[in-house]
């Protein structure tokens, strides 16, 4: 797939991914489309794992997807692309259903670390899942329904000086007007799942950007949740296209990375750790297998990073500042805060030499704190040697981020390579 069709592809995902339940639901129908065989947790796995066999493992808002060789036997090890589903924004708290002054507002709690004054004046989406009391989940989307108005600068002068929203109080969206027999947030996601409000028993309930992805410009392309479907959509194109032989190759795309990661389906729960020690329990492996082959393993942790901004260079390392459409970045860090070190260096530039691809190095200015990753989480957690890598963007946690067309392919092609172990 070249970098034009990636970008579009891409779109294409995110468009089917509004929150991290849609995402894994997208995964999967992807991956089941080419073959991939969903396992229930809950079942015996003998059967299923076996050389050449394509498997995968929905847990909530989490998909781990895995591709063994022909050759897989007790002590193969893995290599891992990881990467996370969710995205920073606003949660749908309980009894959300509010009218002020006529307005119909729903309540909402900040998710993650959004730039919350981009979330104003968009024509807001809600998604995610709903379940019934017994226990069935729907996933739900509304499409363009809500929105958080500004103040208009006629009753705030000084608001082009200095606006610091109050989470609480400035960022409940509007989506109609009426009176209290008409506000029901829930009644209206309950309809479009086709079960009564009163038989809704929990919702998981995310907002996003409604508008489209779109290119834009010269080589740029403007979308919701580019961190981290950027990266999410490049292991599942980079894992259909692998050819792995002498390693086990491995998806895992998790929730809550944005939160901290400390849940069931987060890269700190034990998600990953599970299915890998039951795939080599499944291939006659025991501990001391499980042990050698994570020994032999890598991770590729993926999430998207920082391009140099044209406007705010100073915030910046004076010397390493990659650009939009320089290739992928490897992600580095001396406190850990990304797990790249000379050998993870080594095999990336070997990626990225074979796949014919550029890439280029980031680390953070020593004045600005440096993020981090599910990388650090998943070397700690499972001890597999980790790297980090990304997609350049600006605007990250925005609403709405940016990046150049090329990078998303570039990362991919690179990603195959890792996968299939051929560097």
């Amino acid at each position: 797939m070249d970098a034009s069709a990636h970008i579009d592809d891409l779109a294409a995902f995110v468009s089917a991914s509004p929150s991290s339940y849609h995402a894994a639901a997208e995964v999967a129908r992807r991956l089941g489309d080419a073959g991939y065989v969903t396992l229930d947790e809950t079942a015996d796995w003998t059967e299923a794992v076996r050389p050449g066999a394509r498997l995968l493992v929905v847990r909530d808002g989490s998909v781990i997807a895995l591709a063994l060789p022909s050759t897989a036997g007790r002590g193969t090890p893995y290599r891992v692309l990881g990467a996370h589903t969710d995205s920073p924004g606003f949660k749908l708290k309980p009894k959300p259903s509010t009218v002020t002054f006529g307005w119909l507002q729903a309540a909402v709690e900040v998710y993650g670390g959004p730039i919350v004054t981009s979330w104003f004046d968009r024509e807001l989406e809600f998604a995610g899942r709903i379940v019934h009391r017994d226990g069935t989940a729907h996933l739900v989307r509304t499409g363009p329904f809500a929105r958080i108005p500004h103040l208009a600068i006629h009753l705030d002068r000084a608001v082009n000086d200095s606006f610091a929203p109050d989470k609480q109080r400035e960022v409940q969206p509007i989506w109609g007007v009426g009176g209290p027999e008409t506000a029901d947030v829930v009644g209206h996601l309950a309809g479009l799942a086709g079960v009564s409000s009163a038989d809704v028993a929990g919702y998981d309930i995310i907002t996003v950007d409604s508008a489209a992805p779109a290119r834009f410009g010269v080589d740029l392309f403007a979308s919701p949740r580019l961190d981290n479907l950027s990266s999410v959509h490049a292991g599942v194109v980079a894992l259909l296209a692998a050819e792995p032989t002498d390693a086990i190759a491995v998806l895992a795309a998790f929730d809550h990375e944005e939160i901290g990661s400390e849940t069931r389906s987060g890269a700190a729960g034990p998600f990953l750790a599970d299915v890998l020690e039951r795939v080599t329990a499944g291939l006659g492996g025991d501990r001391s297998d499980l042990a050698r082959a994570i020994a032999g393993s890598w991770c590729l942790s993926s999430d998207a990073g920082h391009a140099v901004h044209p406007n705010r260079p100073e915030r910046h390392d004076p010397v390493n500042r990659p650009v939009a459409g320089g290739g992928p970045l490897l992600k580095i860090n001396a406190n850990q805060r990304y797990t790249t070190d000379a050998v993870g260096a080594a095999l990336w530039s070997r990626s990225c030499a074979a796949a014919g691809v550029p890439y280029q190095e980031f680390v953070s200015n020593n004045s600005v704190p440096c993020g981090s990753t599910i990388g650090p989480i998943t070397a700690a957690r499972i001890g597999i040697p980790t790297l980090d890598v990304g997609v350049p963007l600006l605007s990250m946690h925005s609403a709405r981020e940016l990046c150049h067309v090329d990078d998303p392919g570039h990362l991919s092609a690179a990603a195959r390579v890792f996968l299939s172990a051929q560097a």
